[in-house]
């Protein structure tokens, strides 16, 4: 088997380190059940609205979530079902 490009294989490294937090994951699993707002998505990890934000600008740059935008309310949800399958079968992976 071939190993990709260079360039490639740098982009795959970025995408695992957005992984490598916590928080993120947290978000990534809250978003797997729908959309969320911000305002949601804190309460229910209990973390403030800023840090929240924060983390989302880290996933929307790697193309893990999306956005939309209903009046003054941005909504998140996952990117495509790459990202739930990511997640499904990295827990499957660390259960086992």
């Amino acid at each position: 088997m071939k190993a990709p490009e260079d360039e490639t294989l740098y982009r795959l490294a970025d995408l695992y380190k957005v992984f490598g937090d916590p928080t993120r994951i947290r978000i990534l699993y809250a978003l797997s059940g729908g959309e969320l707002c911000v305002c949601d998505i804190a309460e229910l990890l209990g973390m403030t609205q800023s840090a929240i934000s924060h983390q989302l600008r880290v996933l929307k740059q790697s193309a893990l979530v999306k956005f939309r935008r209903d009046g003054k309310t941005v909504y998140y949800s996952l990117a495509d079902a790459h990202v739930a399958t990511i997640l499904a079968q990295g827990l499957d992976h660390v259960q086992e």
